[in-house]
């Protein structure tokens, strides 16, 4: 499941619609797949995204954290290298789960 934290947006302005609250919603989606679900793999992409670990128990799932892979971030390299997805294989086939065919 893709989730972004804000669920829409005008055209060309991130964050504009920030005032929806929108964040309340999907924070306690976060909170509760992370309560009824175990063995999940989260990456949290970007400062925003990483604030939502608080809603994740980090004894029951992996949180993968790193820069966000927009072009400003990945050039920065806060993203390129980090490895997430054979990370998160490494983490499921661990645990006697099938990786994921990205």
């Amino acid at each position: 499941m893709l989730l972004n934290a804000t669920l829409t947006v005008r055209k060309d302005t991130p964050n504009s619609h920030k005032h929806l609250k929108w964040q309340k919603f999907t924070d306690s989606v976060i909170e509760l797949v992370s309560k009824e679900k175990k063995q999940l793999v989260f990456l949290l992409w970007g400062a925003f995204a990483q604030k939502k670990a608080k809603f994740i128990d980090e004894t029951k799932h992996l949180i993968l954290t790193s820069g966000h892979p927009s072009p400003m971030s990945a050039n920065q390299g806060k993203w390129f290298g980090n490895k997430h997805f054979s990370k998160a294989n490494a983490y499921l086939e661990s645990i006697g789960k099938q990786g994921i065919y990205w």
